[in-house]
């Protein structure tokens, strides 16, 4: 009998319910001095357009935590470095932040090609590192608490929408994307999903730039060609950082509108819309699991906070932050139920955890460090923000291995003991595999 994560990892979500009301088992002494927490986001480079906001929420956490007396009865210190964009300075700093500044816990990076630069040094140094961006899967780390959407939470949705007949009844695809990691695997596992859905071959066409690219008149014209063959067709964005700004004005320049070729982004949100004119992209798309226009007091409370915290009342929200805020969170929980910032305490501690999202409800850390959400679909508004045209009718488990990949299909991830295991073949009944 095959069994996929998914079915396993729903069927395990209703025993967890019993572990979210752990007390704490302990605390450190008044004055024992800070906890410090690692901060490893770029603020320079073509990634700070996306991540510099992650850097200020993080502080933003942290100062309201410790107004509430900090944890364990601790200050918390932020301790924040620039790894500049620059992936192997990734590796650097996340060393220095463990070893050096002995942080109790890293909360950092956007693009997949940083995590996987810092991965080892986490794994040999047993630290914990919060991920809080949208990724490809086909990973799963002890140490690393995977926060933002995996494929089945984002990608896949994103393709079933514009399959649907309000979606548009897309048959061909385009899937563009910046040349590494995340969007070569998204591509591959959407590939192999299109295909599975009966779309042929020759109605998908894939792209990839490198990082900072400007020059998008040829890609666009090409894109317009491709999709001037008769069938509804759209564009799947797994571009990254500044390129987007330069993608989306020359979109504007040859008069792509949502009606003739619509985009669905990945990578695009409040932030990166901050700094385009978003007149000719209206009814663009966007896939996230939160949109700053949600209606509800939590996140009303949230962008009121925020913009107090920055003394800027034009800032604007988005899913990574939120990812931050359950991530951060779900720590501070599982660090005052183990009664200790000890790493491997603190990684069992947080399987079960349940706090609250910032769409309205409550999101769990599974036994694969990735945690449940709601998906949203978007439109781009005049005003850089999104209308919510399609969501989930619940929360949706984050799958780390691929159903629809050879060799990944057939794996789950489930860090609890005894089996301890993030790659175990439910076929052969064995712990390895693909990937970590």
């Amino acid at each position: 009998m095959s069994f996929t994560r998914r079915i396993l990892l729903r069927a395990t979500g209703a025993a967890l319910g019993g572990a979210l009301a752990l007390a704490s088992t302990g605390a450190f002494a008044q004055g024992a001095g800070p906890i410090k927490v690692g901060i490893l986001h770029s603020l320079s480079g073509t990634m700070a357009i996306s991540e510099t906001t992650l850097k200020d929420v993080m502080l933003m956490l942290i100062e309201e935590q410790n107004k509430k007396g900090g944890v364990l009865g601790r200050k918390l210190e932020a301790v924040v470095v620039d790894p500049a964009s620059n992936w192997p300075l990734f590796a650097e700093k996340a060393r220095e932040l463990i070893s050096k500044e002995k942080v109790a816990a890293t909360f950092g990076c956007w693009t997949s090609v940083s995590r996987k630069s810092v991965l080892p040094v986490f794994e040999e140094l047993n630290s914990v590192l919060f991920y809080p961006v949208q990724y490809e899967g086909e990973e799963s780390s002890k140490n690393i608490f995977y926060t933002g959407a995996a494929p089945n939470q984002q990608a896949i949705p994103a393709v079933d929408y514009l399959m649907s007949e309000d979606g548009g009844n897309v048959k061909r695809w385009v899937l563009a994307g910046t040349d590494y990691v995340y969007p070569r695997t998204t591509n591959r596992i959407l590939e192999a999903y299109l295909k599975s859905k009966g779309v042929a071959a020759e109605d998908i066409m894939i792209n990839y730039t490198p990082f900072g690219h400007s020059d998008w008149q040829t890609i666009v014209s090409q894109v317009k060609a491709f999709g001037s063959a008769g069938k509804k067709t759209a564009v799947v964005s797994t571009i990254n950082g500044d390129a987007n700004v330069p993608f989306y004005k020359e979109l504007g320049n040859q008069g792509v509108k949502a009606t003739d070729i619509p985009v669905v982004a990945f990578s695009v949100g409040e932030e990166e819309l901050a700094g385009i004119d978003t007149k000719p992209l209206i009814g663009h798309l966007a896939a996230w699991n939160y949109f700053q226009s949600i209606d509800n007091p939590i996140n009303k409370e949230f962008i009121a906070k925020w913009r107090a915290f920055t003394k800027n009342d034009k800032r604007v929200t988005n899913d990574p932050m939120e990812a931050h805020v359950i991530g951060f969170n779900m720590w501070v929980k599982a660090v005052e139920k183990a009664g200790t910032v000890d790493s491997d305490a603190v990684i069992d501690a947080l399987i079960g955890v349940s706090v609250p999202n910032l769409t309205g409800g409550y999101s769990t850390m599974m036994p694969n460090h990735h945690i449940t959400k709601p998906v949203l679909i978007g439109e781009v508004q005049g005003d850089g923000q999104f209308n919510t045209v399609w969501q989930t009718s619940g929360l949706v488990v984050g799958d780390e291995w691929s159903d629809y990949l050879d060799g990944s299909k057939d794996l789950i991830s489930d860090w609890r003991k005894p089996m301890s295991c993030g790659n175990f073949n439910v076929k052969t009944g064995k712990c390895g595999g693909a990937g970590k």
